[in-house]
């Protein structure tokens, strides 16, 4: 019988670089980062009444909202909000031209 060797391992490290490669998971990543400065862009306020949902073509950035008031709030706030995005955006290196609010895409989250 033929010995058999477990030598051809992966290691965890290599698989993280092999990942990290695909543009897919480093664009994923660097949304991700975006998000988090929803809260700073927003106010507290506005931040525990939305998130950041998803991106689309084109540079938007779809945010969902509790309600439609605080998406028409948030829309009359659109160019205040692009002028705080642009310092994230620039050290990101990603493009949002526009903010999309939408009520529909907002789920609560159970604790």
């Amino acid at each position: 019988m033929e010995k058999v060797l477990y030598t051809d391992f992966v290691t965890t490290e290599s698989l993280v670089g092999v990942l990290l490669e695909k543009k897919e998971i480093k664009k994923a990543i660097t949304r991700n980062n975006l998000y988090k400065f929803w809260g700073k862009i927003a106010g507290e306020k506005f931040a525990k009444r939305s998130k950041p949902y998803s991106m689309m073509s084109g540079g938007v950035m779809v945010v969902a909202c509790e309600n439609a008031i605080v998406a028409q709030e948030l829309t009359l706030r659109k160019t205040q909000l692009l002028a705080k995005f642009e310092p994230y955006l620039k050290s990101l290196k990603l493009n949002v031209k526009d903010l999309r609010f939408d009520p529909k895409k907002w789920v609560v989250e159970s604790e």
